[in-house]
């Protein structure tokens, strides 16, 4: 797709659907319990993808391989959810519970690529049978189904929120509850915090003290309906905070909580003390403002441990970058396992327009700055996130976006709302 240099148009309104992050849980836990009523679900591809698995659970997807077929396999069937990574960990455990039920869990090459050790050594520990199909700690997974009686399992702390979060969205399930013993340092704890928040929004009794985390059975608990308006997503709002630090327009965004769960909502304070861009937010209407500080002073250097918001560091690089700020991010290890590795993305394409960085396991720090290439083309490596981290870019030079349908994945209008911010330069 190609972006023309353009204008920022100011006091235009978006409304982006409910937040990914959010939709998945809430979808696993509509499924598993009676009480929840969900509003404002995300539209994004992989809650799609989720949603149609859980509706087809006690449906068989597509026939099993020819080298499974046999008496014993007949009642297996077959979830294939191709990039979806939060369905892949989440599906993990939820197909775990289902009794007497065998699944195969499988999904996209890159999916085979992404590590699921830890989860599932966790859920083998709880006396689950998982057997990896082709390569040892990754996808696909064969599970089968069983009641998990067990009450206790240590999880390193340093894994994907994801991988616990899992754990947390089926403990309500379990006969004696459960509890998580986090070894280490803890990574992403506003994940983990936002998973236990919706779980007690719903009456599932839970606390995390110290590293330890523990939640309730619900078995013998009568819960009470509950009606859950999914908040707009966090992460989504931050490439508009990007076109506002660069634009120096006002930006309006609808369906957003002041006092949000969401660890991408850290976008508020990072680009109000970095670039300028202050949030206000208007509580009767669920509407937030972004205000662009006049005069503002940027900073000769941004020093920042992104640790519990991996998901927006490749938006910050690439305003740092369109502004020439030069940037250090640490804490994020959870990078090299998403979509793709996303730190080795960000050091291809960051060059295209003229920055130069230095990254290790964990870390992303900017060298020097250069001319951009007088013809921009940015490789989107089959993620989301590198499509529309880079497109507020358009308002210092044209670029073209590679794959630019990748936008599906968790903001399917993305290209359809640029429209109404931007006018021709």
């Amino acid at each position: 797709m190609k972006l023309e240099k353009s204008k920022l148009s100011g006091n235009k309104t978006i409304q982006i659907s409910g937040s990914k992050s959010i939709s998945n849980r809430l979808l696993i836990l509509e499924s598993l319990f009676s009480n929840i009523k969900i509003g404002n679900l995300s539209n994004s591809q992989d809650t799609q993808l989720l949603k149609k698995a859980l509706s087809e659970t006690s449906q068989v997807v597509r026939e099993a391989p020819e080298k499974k077929q046999n008496s014993s396999e007949q009642d297996t069937k077959i979830v294939d959810i191709h990039h979806a990574g939060t369905a892949m960990r989440f599906l993990t455990s939820y197909y775990s519970i289902q009794e007497g039920k065998t699944t195969i869990l499988t999904g996209s090459k890159r999916m085979k690529e992404r590590p699921i050790k830890n989860l599932v050594t966790a859920l083998q520990n709880l006396g689950i049978e998982i057997e990896y199909l082709e390569n040892d700690g990754f996808p696909p997974l064969k599970i089968k189904g069983r009641k998990i009686t067990q009450t206790k399992v240590d999880v390193p702390a340093n894994i994907s929120s994801q991988f616990i979060t899992s754990l947390l969205l089926i403990a309500g399930k379990l006969e004696n509850g459960l509890e998580i013993n986090l070894v280490g340092e803890v990574t992403s704890r506003s994940y983990i915090k936002m998973t236990l928040d919706i779980l007690t929004k719903f009456g599932i009794k839970n606390s995390f003290v110290g590293n330890t985390i523990k939640v309730e059975s619900t078995i013998n608990q009568q819960l009470s309906t509950v009606n859950y308006e999914v908040e707009s997503d966090w992460s989504s709002a931050s490439y508009f905070y990007s076109f506002a630090a660069l634009g120096r327009e006002t930006i309006h965004l609808k369906s957003f909580y002041k006092e949000s769960t969401q660890g991408d909502s850290a976008i508020a304070k990072i680009y109000d003390e970095f670039f300028g861009i202050k949030t206000i937010f208007t509580e009767d209407e669920h509407q937030l403002t972004l205000q662009p500080v006049e005069n503002f002073v940027f900073p000769e250097k941004i020093v920042l441990d992104m640790n519990n918001c991996p998901d927006i560091v490749q938006t910050l690089c690439v305003t740092a970058s369109a502004l020439k700020i030069p940037f250090e991010i640490s804490g994020l290890g959870t990078l090299r396992v998403k979509e793709t590795d996303r730190l080795f993305a960000l050091y291809n394409e960051l060059k295209k327009l003229g920055t130069e960085t230095e990254i290790t396991n964990s870390t992303i720090r900017c060298i020097s700055f250069n001319e951009p290439k007088d013809q921009i083309s940015i490789r989107t490596y089959q993620d989301h996130r590198m499509a529309m981290s880079f497109a507020p870019f358009c308002l210092i030079r044209e670029l073209n976006i590679e794959d630019e349908d990748v936008v599906e994945k968790s903001y399917p209008v993305f290209w359809e709302d640029l429209k109404i911010i931007l006018t021709k330069n």
